[in-house]
């Protein structure tokens, strides 16, 4: 399917992540993920940089591979899929989403 507005794709997103293990593994990847980024942007460091797509896409493709037993949105949809992540972190800190 091709969607034509993150507001299509939220739903199918969601539906890729049921497994409350690979949530969690996403939510603290992508935690993790923009820490490093502000890291980066105030030192400079490329290290960060590494850091933060290594962490980012390493805890979510663990998610997938072992829990959700799934292929990663990522591959077809790369960027709804981060403002997915980003959107998933958003609902799981605002308790629209459960993980704990």
């Amino acid at each position: 399917m091709k969607y034509q507005s993150f507001k299509e794709f939220y739903p199918y997103y969601l539906s890729q992540h049921q497994n409350i293990v690979c949530r969690m593994l996403h939510f603290f990847g992508t935690v993790f993920a923009v820490l490093c980024l502000l890291a980066f942007i105030f030192s400079f460091n490329l290290v960060y940089l590494f850091l933060a797509i290594i962490l980012g896409y390493g805890f979510a493709w663990v998610g997938h591979a072992f829990f959700e037993k799934n292929a990663p949105a990522t591959f077809k949809y790369p960027l709804y899929s981060l403002l997915g992540d980003l959107m998933m972190v958003r609902d799981i800190l605002t308790g629209r989403i459960k993980i704990f």
